[in-house]
């Protein structure tokens, strides 16, 4: 049982869904983003604590002079000591994680975390079928033959299926983006035979087994919807490649809140449902967004790589052609002979970690008169919003960075387009290779400017997803082979 309800605590709970929704809004700029976060963290502390308070766990009952003093009851201290170790625990796995983790493995650890959440889903999902009634969504019934039993409501029982479904979705999607975007998975699309009626069919499976379950109350159609789920969740992820991996990043962000959200009716908290809708509605239309911004087809991506074909044109990079290598000390030069400079990031200053070396750069141009401008791809590195993430870490300012439709017509009057990294947002394979597989996608027009600068390691890699770059060997261009915050770094020198 469960200590008196308070009144305060719907109000509550509407306070945290305010500051949620002031967190997503202030999240729309870089110039918010840190308000917004805060007024999330802000929410959250009150909704978690909210809930522990209305959730202490109690012990009594009804007293010998029940008619005088009524029900009485005390915390359950050792249970509460329990709950606030498990708190601590995951706390400091989480600050330690957060602080520890590099910029370039960001993607990775919010994929991870999908994973979590997901996993958790199914977990109160398992426990509520188990023991609905410390749940509150169960009634005894009492045959005449037989043993008492548990009987679900019968809109529980579909809250219950549908969030574990979608939770465990979530979860095993969640992990083969992990290991794609970790490396330790190919990027590559892996396409298997009918895999478009094995989805459909697997998918279709699991709403029958949904409303067998809601009907009968059996064990087995629930269990039938914990194992399909998760199989679905692998097989929706395996068939998109490294090009469309932000997307699938965003897409499972909207998973995990409708989650949540399938779980807040099953516990009956507000402060779940309102987060996990809010969750599932932004995630749902930054996908869309993305989709739009890639020229993709939203259906296409959520339903795990329908449209999507065996041929892979590109390959490995074609490093016998011929092309052009320059030096920091060229480089410089041109730059500072010229009137605009525009900085395409990519992937590659991530792992060089050059965004701060990139800044100072930036400034040395603009002493000397040229106007320096950031223009950002909308799948730029590895998640939604990298690259932005990179550039205010190092105090970018915000009115000098663009999104592509903003300042693609402008590489056409550009004289130096600076490429640090940025190799799939920058293939031009995309407007003329049908047979590429980023065939479609919208790229920064870098080939346009008077002059290339490509920032590389070497000659011999290819981009995310595994497609080599026209740009490396047009007449325009000079490649720049060396680690990219090694190279800015002599750059910034070489202008001294």
């Amino acid at each position: 049982m469960h200590a008196p309800v308070n009144p305060w605590v719907a109000f509550a709970y509407l306070v945290a869904g305010v500051c949620f929704i002031l967190a997503l809004r202030g999240l729309s700029s870089p110039a918010t983003s840190r308000r917004g976060n805060r007024l999330g963290m802000i929410g959250m502390g009150i909704a978690v604590l909210t809930t522990i308070f209305t959730h202490l766990p109690i012990v009594g009952g009804l007293s010998e002079r029940s008619d005088l003093y009524g029900e009485t009851w005390s915390y359950d201290v050792v249970t509460i000591a329990e709950i606030l170790i498990a708190i601590a625990i995951g706390a400091v796995i989480g600050l330690t994680t957060a602080k520890r983790i590099a910029m370039t493995a960001m993607p990775q650890l919010v994929a991870a975390f999908h994973s979590l959440v997901g996993l958790a889903a199914v977990l109160v999902g398992i426990a509520a079928y188990l023991n609905p009634q410390a749940f509150g969504i169960a009634k005894m019934v009492i045959p005449m033959i037989g043993q008492p039993f548990a009987v679900i409501n019968p809109v529980s029982k579909v809250e219950m299926g549908l969030g574990v479904a979608i939770g465990a979705i979530t979860f095993s999607g969640s992990v083969i983006a992990f290991l794609k975007l970790n490396g330790s998975m190919s990027g590559k699309p892996i396409l298997l035979p009918g895999r478009h009626v094995i989805n459909l069919a697997t998918l279709a499976a699991i709403l029958l087994l949904v409303a067998q379950f809601a009907h009968t109350q059996d064990s087995w159609p629930f269990w039938a919807v914990v194992v399909l789920s998760f199989a679905i969740g692998f097989l929706l992820i395996i068939p998109i490649g490294g090009a469309d991996m932000p997307v699938v990043v965003s897409m499972l962000n909207s998973y995990s809140g409708w989650a949540a959200a399938a779980m807040g009716f099953t516990l009956g908290n507000t402060a779940m449902i309102i987060t996990g809708a809010l969750v599932g509605s932004s995630g749902a239309i930054l996908s869309y967004i993305m989709c739009r911004a890639m020229n993709r087809s939203f259906i296409s991506v959520i339903a795990g790589g329908f449209g999507a074909t065996d041929s892979g044109g590109g390959g490995a990079a074609a490093i016998d052609r011929p092309w052009k290598r320059g030096s920091a000390e060229d480089a410089a030069f041109l730059m500072q002979q010229a009137e605009q400079v525009i900085i395409v990031p990519g992937y590659g200053m991530a792992v060089a970690q050059a965004q701060h070396a990139l800044r100072e750069m930036g400034d040395k141009l603009k002493e000397h008169g040229v106007r320096v401008k950031y223009a950002i791809h909308p799948v730029a590195g590895r998640m939604p919003g990298h690259m932005n993430v990179l550039l205010a870490e190092a105090n970018v300012p915000y009115d000098d960075v663009f999104e592509l439709e903003d300042i693609n017509a402008e590489f056409a009057q550009t004289d130096v387009a600076f490429v640090i990294g940025a190799n799939d947002v920058t293939n031009p394979a995309a407007k003329t290779d049908k047979t590429s597989p980023i065939y479609g996608m919208p790229v920064l027009d870098v080939e346009k400017a008077k002059t290339v600068l490509f920032i590389k390691r070497s000659m011999g890699g290819v981009g995310y997803a595994g497609v080599d770059n026209e740009v490396f060997y047009r007449d325009n261009t000079m490649m720049l082979l060396a680690d990219a915050k090694k190279m800015v770094e002599e750059i910034v020198k070489a202008m001294d």
